[in-house]
């Protein structure tokens, strides 16, 4: 059974940049393992199916893939098992990307077949109700997105910070465990600590570190935004002691 996820946590998407193909996924991964160590902050890497092999015999940060298919071994020309993705060196997968929507059904045969596996899953919403919706599937983890604002570098927590507070009161009535997390044009430290300070558990972010000439940068300042946001969060919910 792969390690329980910790968080706060930080999940990058590789998507099909150049950026994040080959060696250079490689070597990504490697500055993404940095930064997890010195800051102690989980970092989730989702490389192209090519690249998980090589990146998983060498780097210990979890690995998603990208996508997986709920279908069973045999003759299912092109599409993705999640023995192959585990095999791998995958712990776990992304399901239902707004570059790759799923069926309902579907996602929720993926699952199954993931939990049958022990694989983690991150399942990916485009709104508080069908995150509330997939919430019922018992993923491990939820994705609030809104599509238009993926790539834009305008961030779901800073431009549309009611449509999170919606999808964690939506998604805490059917599932009180499920990890949430903020996507969607997720930049900067304040991107990052405002979605925390809303009540998510972490950020998903792509295009800002994939295209970035300086991603340990931008990866550095994301992980100690999460530090700094959790510390305070943590701070103001604990309760006092009382004093006679």
């Amino acid at each position: 059974m792969p390690a329980i996820l910790k968080t706060p946590l930080l999940l990058i998407n590789f998507k099909t940049y150049l950026e994040g193909t080959g060696q250079k996924a490689f070597r990504l991964s490697k500055i993404a393992e940095k930064v997890s160590l010195d800051t102690g902050v989980q970092i989730i890497i989702t490389p192209q199916y090519s690249d998980i092999a090589k990146i998983a015999s060498k780097i210990k940060i979890p690995i998603f893939a990208q996508h997986l298919d709920p279908e069973e071994a045999g003759a299912h020309t092109g599409y993705i098992l999640p023995e192959a993705i585990s095999a791998a060196g995958a712990i776990g997968t992304m399901l239902n990307h707004s570059e790759k929507p799923l069926t309902k059904e579907k996602i929720g045969s993926a699952v199954k077949r993931c939990k049958e596996l022990g694989l983690l899953t991150c399942i990916l919403s485009n709104s508080p109700e069908e995150g509330a919706e997939l919430s019922k599937l018992k993923p491990d983890m939820i994705v609030v997105e809104v599509p238009e604002l993926i790539g834009t570098g305008r961030a779901i927590s800073t431009v549309s910070p009611q449509t999170i507070k919606n999808a964690i009161a939506m998604i805490r009535k059917n599932n009180k465990k499920v990890i949430l997390i903020a996507g969607s044009g997720v930049t900067t430290s304040k991107d990052v600590k405002r979605a925390i300070e809303l009540g998510m558990q972490g950020v998903g972010s792509s295009k800002a570190v994939m295209t970035s000439e300086k991603p340990r940068e931008v990866l550095y300042e994301m992980a100690n935004g999460l530090l700094s946001a959790n510390s305070k969060v943590l701070k103001h919910s604990t309760p006092r002691n009382n004093i006679s």
